[in-house]
């Protein structure tokens, strides 16, 4: 450890050289300098030091590694929710919660059974943040009504014993969600059944096109996915009443 002033540039190239090294792809080692930069200048600023922070315009390929993600084919999405409905079982519920909501795995992965609510009579999804699951972004919070397989899937979590709090015991232990777990064995089976070159993530970048494909309006799509959306404007008021949001996606049915 050094002191903070000790620092030079050398040693964020240092760094930055030993990320890729380990097989870090452009973006995360993008994430990585972003959280190192803002710490650095929360202490800059808190401290009333007057250097120049080492880790500052550092240069590296962005897109080293990273592999375009392909949404799911719409027949494809058709045959996992088929055999989701089979299964009929806890990681085929996530799989199918995800599939029609579009929602991250880890904001699935982490849910309560009493974040499905009902709001204006629509059987919803509640995607807060939590000690064991934090979320991505301030956008990421909001109210998902539940449509298709992603209806399916929380009227079979509801109706299950009462017994864990949790949607999906199997991926937490009360004080973390394990969405690495989840990952691997969603994807595992997603391989099975509809080959390479998809992830669960898959579905998120389905969701965008599919409601796309209806002429959904962006900021209405930005609010069901969480997206963050620009402007000055689209920080007003509390977004899109529910019903509205159903009817787009009703269409996906």
């Amino acid at each position: 450890m050094k002191d903070l002033k000790d620092y030079v540039r050398s040693d964020a190239t240092k760094f930055r050289d030993y990320l890729f090294a380990k097989g870090l792809n452009g973006a995360s080692v993008a994430r990585i300098f972003g959280t190192v930069r803002a710490v650095i200048n929360l202490a800059l600023s808190e401290f009333g030091l007057s250097i120049v922070n080492p880790f500052s315009n550092v240069y590296f390929d962005h897109s080293v590694g990273v592999k375009k993600r392909l949404p799911v084919k719409p027949d494809d999405i058709t045959k996992v929710q088929a055999e989701c409905h089979k299964a009929d079982d806890e990681k085929r519920w996530l799989i199918a919660l995800i599939a029609d909501t579009g929602i991250r795995l880890a904001e699935g992965a982490g849910l309560l059974r009493s974040n499905f609510i009902e709001q204006e009579g629509i059987l919803c999804v509640n995607i807060r943040p939590n000690p064991w699951r934090s979320l991505k972004t301030s956008s990421s919070e909001r109210v998902v009504p539940l449509v298709g397989s992603a209806k399916w899937a929380a009227e079979r979590i509801l109706a299950q014993p009462d017994g864990s709090q949790f949607a999906f015991p199997t991926y937490n232990d009360g004080q973390r969600t394990n969405a690495n777990s989840a990952s691997a064995a969603l994807n595992k089976w997603l391989k099975t059944n509809i080959g390479q070159g998809y992830t669960i993530h898959s579905f998120r970048h389905s969701m965008r096109d599919r409601l796309r494909a209806e002429e959904c309006p962006s900021d209405i799509i930005n609010q069901i996915g969480g997206w963050l959306t620009h402007g000055v404007g689209n920080s007003y008021g509390s977004g899109y009443p529910v019903a509205i949001i159903k009817k787009w996606m009703k269409l996906l049915e």
